[in-house]
């Protein structure tokens, strides 16, 4: 009997590069893949929905979370803190679903040191013109951040070497259809599965 393992796919990239949406358009079309939760203390918008949208906690019981290491990887964000919980994903994983966690590339190297049989894939923009194109047309980033992030955008390419896969976002459906590759892929190799 041939049993499938849960797998966690860590989908990360530069800012601006399209993580988001192509996480989006996965969670629409594929219903066998579960996304990652993140824990966070800032407070919850009208619109969300603890356990949802993220895990909120206060900031002495996330900082409980970081000493008993129950969190793959942390970062402070303007004032709040942002985390994905080791419980939720290893549940999920051990139920044999497959976890999807979009993320930055620091949260993404944190992952790796913790959890090193993940998938890690890495988005890329085609160059950086096109990138700076992208973040100018979005108009959430004013002249100074798009500059920091394309400086940083550099920086990160070189964490190239730490991923399984590497994706050019050229056009977002062929970048989804490449990730969804992936994913078909990796549920197919032998190590992925249990035989017994």
């Amino acid at each position: 009997m041939i049993k499938k393992k849960g797998i966690l796919f860590v989908l990360s990239g530069p800012s601006g590069v399209g993580k988001g949406t192509i996480k989006e358009a996965l969670l629409n079309t594929m219903d066998d893949i579960c996304l990652s939760i993140s824990a966070t203390t800032r407070q919850p918008r009208s619109c969300e929905i603890h356990g949802e949208d993220y895990f909120f906690v206060e900031e002495n019981e996330f900082k409980d979370m970081i000493q008993s290491d129950k969190l793959l990887e942390w970062a402070d964000v303007y004032a709040n803190r942002y985390g994905t919980p080791r419980d939720f994903v290893l549940e999920n994983l051990h139920k044999g679903l497959d976890v999807l966690l979009e993320i930055d590339i620091q949260g993404a190297l944190q992952v790796k040191s913790k959890m090193p049989e993940a998938v890690f894939i890495f988005l890329s923009p085609p160059n950086l013109e096109e990138l700076a194109r992208r973040l100018c047309n979005r108009g959430q980033d004013s002249e100074e951040s798009i500059d920091l992030r394309l400086a940083t955008c550099e920086a990160e390419m070189a964490h190239i070497k730490y991923y399984n896969y590497v994706v050019i976002n050229n056009r977002i459906d062929e970048a989804v259809e490449k990730v969804r590759s992936i994913i078909q892929a990796e549920r197919c190799k032998l190590n992925n599965l249990s035989l017994g």
